[in-house]
């Protein structure tokens, strides 16, 4: 059983930080079920790779068992566990890179935090759903998916394809996410547990699910497949999911909102936004638009004023925000034909939604700012990628200006739920590598009034697909 991990971040070897495993050195650690060995078969300052590799005893997993639970057949001792990814991968990692999964560094603690560019090469990997459900568990989380289906026997090709694949999965984030996502859905890929699963199991999904697992479009059947398909705590799990999914965006509408609405409704900004977004599109054609990120509704209203639009679909992570949503624009007193025009979808903006697609513009107005940073790349690949509307509209706080809030502390953010702030060379720099990737043109632009000093209030950048 092998697993290799690859980096480019140079220096390439801080991987060697990273996972606590020096990349000179060849190290082997005895585990319940076997033996694993860790080595670099490359490490250089632009390119280093880490190997796992784990050699299982089935026949030692057999004498642990009881007579009573042992099943005295050949399958005992000649199976596939020895060479395909499963549950024991994920106990390894969990064992053998537990610090760098836990997102520790005492070496490279910044490092830890950032994203950087990771291959993870699996070559035996089994997917009980085939391809489709390889990139439904993986592709939401923004992964390039390499895999090819291995035969049964290459020496005898009549005996057709087997169940297992060879994999590269590639990303941009932190290696703690990296082995996160692994840990959990390699087992879900095969469908199956070595060990007994019980109540401390549910706590080990949602503490490595800790960030993404309840936002994810297949968390229902991640859930059941990672707990063995025990009913009990797979409706614990996804209750507790929903909970946390539910929570969240009630601090971003919440005291937060309101103190980013005081500091800027001095100068209009918000109705500033809405007016500067409303003529881009128009004059982009647009008739058909997505509002990402809606969140209570407030610029969906404005749009709908306008009869230019045909169609106007709103998404949000928040059930709550889409049915405050739904009051602000009097959902269940509009005509019929005012109601045919308006489209309100739950759903997560760093996951793909085939539901985006064939829409004219997309618009995020204050929406980026609220992502960690690490999950920018997943969004941008949805919106971009996956959406790809013909006119892309991105706005956000320009944090040189914030000196001139009255009643905002130094070094403090308008809201309480932003991530970040950018300047306007960061914000610059973000929208026109995400044009030159995406094959989009980006034109920038400030709302309010310009200081000469700090700029406008709001930032806004305009994607036009090429």
């Amino acid at each position: 059983m092998l697993l290799t991990l690859t980096t480019t971040q140079t220096p390439a070897t801080d991987l060697g930080y990273l996972l606590h495993k020096h990349p000179d050195r060849c190290q082997s650690f005895s585990l319940p079920f076997g033996e694993a060995s860790v080595f670099y078969p490359e490490a250089t300052r632009e390119r280093c790779t880490a190997v796992l590799l784990l050699e299982i005893d089935p026949v030692s997993l057999v004498r642990g068992k009881s007579k009573e639970n042992r099943e005295q057949t050949l399958e005992q001792y000649v199976n596939d566990r020895p060479y395909v990814a499963s549950s024991f991968l994920s106990v390894a990692i969990a064992q053998i890179f537990g610090t760098a999964l836990n997102g520790n560094c005492k070496e490279r603690p910044e490092l830890a935090k950032t994203a950087i560019p990771l291959t993870a090469s699996i070559p035996a990997l089994p997917c009980r759903g085939g391809e489709a459900f390889l990139r439904q568990l993986f592709e939401p989380l923004g992964y390039q998916i390499e895999a090819e289906l291995l035969p049964l026997d290459e020496q005898f090709p009549d005996w057709g394809n087997s169940r297992y694949f060879s994999v590269k999965l590639q990303h941009t984030l932190r290696l703690c996410d990296f082995l996160s996502h692994l840990y959990v859905l390699i087992p879900v890929l095969d469908d199956d547990k070595h060990y007994w699963v019980g109540d401390a199991e549910v706590e080990k999904l949602l503490r490595h699910g800790e960030g993404w697992l309840n936002q994810h479009p297949a968390r229902e059947t991640i859930a059941r497949r990672y707990l063995k398909r025990q009913f009990r705590l797979a409706r614990t799990a996804i209750a507790r999911l929903v909970e946390e999914e539910n929570a969240n965006p009630e601090a971003v509408e919440g005291e937060g909102a309101q103190q980013e609405e005081a500091l800027e409704k001095p100068v209009s900004l918000n109705q500033q936004r809405i007016e500067a977004v409303i003529a881009v599109l128009k004059a982009s054609g647009a008739k058909q638009v997505l509002d990402l990120g809606c969140g209570e509704g407030k610029v969906m209203r404005s749009l709908l004023q306008e009869q230019y639009f045909e169609r106007v679909t709103g998404v949000d992570v928040s059930y709550r925000a889409l049915e405050i949503a739904k009051e602000r624009l009097h959902w269940d007193r509009l005509p019929p034909l005012q109601r045919d025009r308006i489209q309100l979808l739950q759903g997560s903006l760093i996951y793909r939604d085939d539901r985006l697609l064939g829409y004219d513009a997309a618009i995020l107005v204050e929406v980026i700012e609220h992502l960690e940073l690490n999950r920018l790349a997943a969004l941008e690949r949805v919106v971009f990628e996956c959406a790809r509307p013909k006119t892309a509209i991105v706005t956000t706080p320009n944090i040189e200006y914030n000196v001139r809030f009255e009643g905002l502390a130094a070094g403090k953010f308008r809201h309480g739920d932003h991530r970040f702030e950018w300047t306007r060379a960061e914000f610059q720099d973000w929208a026109q590598r995400v044009a030159e990737r995406f094959s989009y043109s980006v034109e920038f632009r400030g709302i309010g009034t310009e200081d000469i000093e700090v700029g406008t209030p709001t930032q806004m950048a305009v994607f036009r697909q090429i």
